[in-house]
């Protein structure tokens, strides 16, 4: 292979995901891989820097492909790995999130005692904490402790709330002294939210002792954020006059309370039914508590979210609400995004409080929130959400009817979705090609084929033409539902119209015809395909031989077969052809068929016996195939001493 590296790359990766996209699974590794990499000749080549440029960023994506491809170059004669190849790696399994990989690399690369760029192990913790994997991400830090600061004080805080976040306390506070050991700064972030689930199981001189520590040191925290997140700890455990107390020590200590922590500490007490005491912090807040500042909690807000606190920032953001202290229009959007898919009720609480002063959630705020109430089951809560917004009249342009009617047709709710359609009609908008689908749609989930069939009417007579999404959903649905002439009359009038049919279009219509044994008609359909595209047909063959092999049309699936162009066949639908063949006992038919292939290509009849063996150690039930091969055998297809014979009767007692 006489290129530059990078050329080499590009050849190598290109071959392999193209190889790959034709295996089932699709991109993933198996020996038709390894066959390509030796017809490249790339052996010769083969180092340490063309894997990994082959790996970064070619295979970043493609896991599977990567770590074939790192275990093929460790198999070739001279080849060993070093921290490129290994770096590569690590990498597209830190972005794939494939940890139990990331492991078992790791402690290849702890045994040859590799060493790894701090990016590295700094993408790797990363990916470990996204993924929820905090322990292990802590286990790796602390493998590696003596790079911690190169590792940067981001990922190190990151990490420390993290575990605390997660309840690993006992680790938090060693990482806690690591950091504080190797001079790392502590983030505001980082350190409220350990010291918020600390105080919670510690003492409270132990919290305060910590917290001195951090303010002899380098670190910039905010104060008041600080002192909010230890009282509201401490209220949380009922821990209340500490709480109490707590409150002059942090003013002492710079950390002055501000109205949100005298509140928090105030209404635990009410609740506790200690109203004295509740008046006593009262006082102290009018006396000498100080307005929250909010781009303060502007900022630790939008940390949290960013590093997936979403406890703690709902939290916060209902301490935020409840108590009516400011809170802007962007943060109150990011909160609702963020912690609507784990906590629709609060975003639910946090959304009507925008409400109510006459503020908005922006529309895709809005989709956000309408997708996880759908998800929870919550659709009541959604339509009153809606009605809420319609109410003030937040719908005023089509886009945003739109999204209102596509999420009450994912609800199921048909009726109200038609109904905002005519409200749409009524304010001067025209429904669009997506209002219409998301309806049709919906009818078509309900199995109401008249009002979709009405709606399609409608659609036509208001002048908007159906798009692909249109006729595949008609189409898919009246095969399914047996009203296949229909399905078929439709696939002509997208033609008429110049919508282009798709894999999914000819699939739908494929099987419905199959079903009704309307096989003529699945030939012209197919043959359309051909003639549109000679890549889609080879897409959809197999899904047109396995219909007509469902309905025990064998002929006919043969047929199909024969009659394709040469371009157009493959392997895999004469391999699915005669194992359907073979379950129905039809051996006679499949013999003929592999002796038709033989005579029209030796190569190709070569390659479908070679899969038809190999399939064998994977087969649930290979008897049906077992009994194919030996009918092969008997018409001299294969021979005695071909190794089918030493698998089959090493591996299956009834052969």
């Amino acid at each position: 292979m006489n290129r530059s590296p990078y050329e080499a790359a590009i050849l190598i990766s290109k071959a392999l995901i193209s190889a790959s996209n034709r295996s089932i699974p699709t991109r993933s590794w198996n020996h038709s891989l390894e066959q390509t990499l030796h017809q490249l000749g790339c052996r010769n080549s083969l180092n340490p820097s063309l894997v990994a440029r082959v790996i970064d960023p070619f295979l970043l994506d493609h896991h599977s492909l990567a770590i074939g491809f790192f275990n093929w170059a460790s198999q070739q004669p001279g080849f060993s790995h070093n921290s490129l190849t290994y770096q590569s790696l690590l990498k597209s399994l830190s972005i794939s999130r494939q940890f139990n990989s990331v492991e078992k690399f790791l402690k290849q690369i702890k045994t040859q005692k590799i060493s790894l760029d701090p990016s590295i192990y700094r993408s790797v913790i990363a990916s470990q904490i996204i993924g929820k994997k905090t322990q292990n991400a802590f286990f790796i830090l602390n493998e590696i402790k003596e790079l911690s600061r190169e590792i940067g004080p981001d990922i190190c805080n990151s990490l420390l709330a993290a575990l605390a976040s997660d309840g690993y306390i006992d680790f938090a506070k060693k990482l806690f002294d690591e950091m504080s050991v190797r001079s790392i700064p502590f983030s505001t972030v980082g350190f409220g939210v350990f010291i918020g689930k600390f105080c919670r199981v510690a003492e409270l001189d132990k919290t305060l002792g910590l917290l001195d520590e951090v303010k002899r040191g380098v670190s910039v925290i905010n104060g008041s954020v600080i002192a909010v997140l230890i009282v509201d700890g401490l209220c949380q455990v009922s821990r209340l006059s500490e709480a109490f107390w707590v409150l002059d020590e942090l003013r002492n200590r710079d950390c002055k309370p501000d109205f949100m922590a005298y509140r928090i500490v105030a209404e635990a007490l009410k609740v506790a039914g200690q109203s004295e005491e509740a008046e006593k912090v009262l006082k102290k807040k009018r006396k000498l508590g100080v307005a929250p500042r909010t781009n303060d909690y502007r900022e630790f807000l939008f940390g949290l979210i960013s590093e997936r606190r979403i406890q703690e920032s709902k939290e916060l953001g209902e301490v935020i609400i409840g108590g009516n202290f400011p809170i802007e229009d962007d943060v109150l959007n990011a909160l609702i995004g963020s912690i609507s898919a784990i906590h629709p009720d609060s975003a639910i609480l946090f959304c009507k409080f925008m409400m109510e002063k006459g503020r908005f959630p922006t529309l895709l705020t809005l989709s956000n929130l309408s997708r996880s109430l759908c998800k929870n089951g919550k659709t009541e809560e959604m339509v009153g959400i809606f009605q809420g917004l319609s109410s003030k009249d937040y719908f005023l342009d089509l886009e945003s009817f739109n999204v209102m009617v596509s999420f009450l047709c994912k609800a199921g709710r048909v009726k109200e979705a038609y109904s905002v359609l005519q409200d749409m009609k009524k304010k001067g908008f025209t429904p669009d090609v997506s209002s219409y689908n998301s309806l049709m749609e919906a009818c078509c989930r309900e199995d109401l084929l008249r009002p979709a069939k009405r709606l399609w009417d409608e659609m036509f007579a208001n002048g908007c033409r159906g798009n692909l999404k249109t006729y595949n959903t008609l189409i898919q649905k009246f095969s399914e539902a047996g009203e296949v002439d229909e399905a078929f009359r439709l696939f002509h009038h997208m033609m008429e119209k110049e919508v282009s049919p798709d894999a999914t279009t000819y699939i739908s219509l494929l099987k419905g015809l199959c079903k009704e044994a309307k096989v003529e008609a699945a030939y012209e359909i197919f043959n359309k395909s051909i003639k549109q595209d000679i890549m889609l047909a080879q897409t959809i063959l197999t899904t047109l031989v396995s219909s007509l092999c469902k309905e025990g049309n064998f002929l006919a699936a043969s047929k199909v077969i024969r009659g394709l162009p040469p371009e157009t066949g493959n392997p895999d639908s004469h391999i699915l052809l005669l194992k359907c063949l073979a379950d129905a006992g039809e051996l006679g038919m499949a013999t003929e068929h592999i002796l038709w292939v033989g005579d029209c290509s030796p190569s190709t009849s070569q390659a479908i016996i070679t899969e038809l063996v190999s399939s064998l150690s994977s087969s649930l039930k290979p008897e049906p195939v077992i009994q194919l091969l030996r009918a092969m055998q008997q018409k001299g297809l294969i021979s005695n001493n071909d190794t089918w014979m030493d698998l089959c009767n090493g591996s299956f007692t009834g052969c």
